[in-house]
């Protein structure tokens, strides 16, 4: 689903960027990213979605190459950054169609889907009004279902619970399964670790730009351990920023 091979992005005049990332997100996968601010997730995240350039190594989305072919690679995936930045003299149904035009998805298709996702989410009611008028978290809801209306096989998410309330966090947890089930995969950024060891069965830790553990979370995390006591463990010592 996402092969990353070797891959580093250097920020000119700045220490800072990830070295030699190699991760591997396959069907079915729910996996987590975790590390402290500024060692390299967000990086990695927007080098995978094509947003940044890297300087070596290789995004593979189904096979296709991100650097050759990134027009068929964004078509199968969806990204959400941690702070979306939304049409905000749009409506929330007139952005949500715009999107839907993006992705050519029928009109059928788009209003069964925005029912579905907006209705779970509780948003239904205020998809006419202008988003300049939504919460943080309404803007975050929207931002989630303009990423699921074309049916994604691939799900990037950068710290894709803050902002939400307890009942949409639910919510997008259940989403995130019937994703995976179908044979999707997810791929995500978070702080919250209690839910990322409850939710996800892979995870990867990376410190100062390079990743340091990565695996199932039977392997990273042992019996008697939790993915907190892990990470404090491994990426919050005394070098961590």
């Amino acid at each position: 689903m996402l092969t990353i091979r070797n891959l580093t992005k250097q920020y000119k005049g700045s220490n800072k960027g990830v070295t030699d990332i190699n991760l591997a997100i396959e069907a079915g996968d729910i996996y987590a990213f975790i590390g402290h601010n500024g060692a390299g997730k967000t990086t990695t995240l927007k080098c995978v979605v094509g947003i940044h350039g890297f300087d070596k190594g290789e995004i593979l989305i189904n096979g296709t190459s991100m650097k050759e072919n990134p027009f068929l690679c964004k078509q199968q995936i969806a990204y959400i950054p941690d702070n979306p930045d939304l049409y905000e003299y749009l409506t929330g149904i007139q952005y949500l169609d715009f999107i839907a035009d993006v992705f050519e998805v029928s009109v059928a298709d788009r209003e069964e889907r925005v029912k579905k996702y907006a209705d779970a989410f509780g948003i239904t009611n205020a998809l006419g009004d202008l988003i300049s008028s939504y919460s943080h978290g309404m803007k975050q809801k929207l931002a989630i279902i303009s990423a699921l209306v074309h049916e994604p096989k691939l799900l990037i998410l950068d710290e894709p619970f803050v902002g939400l309330d307890p009942k949409a966090a639910v919510v997008l947890k259940n989403i995130m399964r019937e994703l995976c089930e179908a044979g999707g995969a997810i791929f995500f950024s978070t702080h919250v670790l209690d839910v990322a060891e409850k939710l996800c069965n892979k995870v990867a830790m990376i410190k100062d730009g390079v990743l340091i553990k990565a695996g199932t979370m039977e392997e990273v995390v042992k019996q008697g351990e939790t993915l907190e006591s892990i990470f404090m463990e491994v990426a919050c010592d005394d070098k961590a920023d």
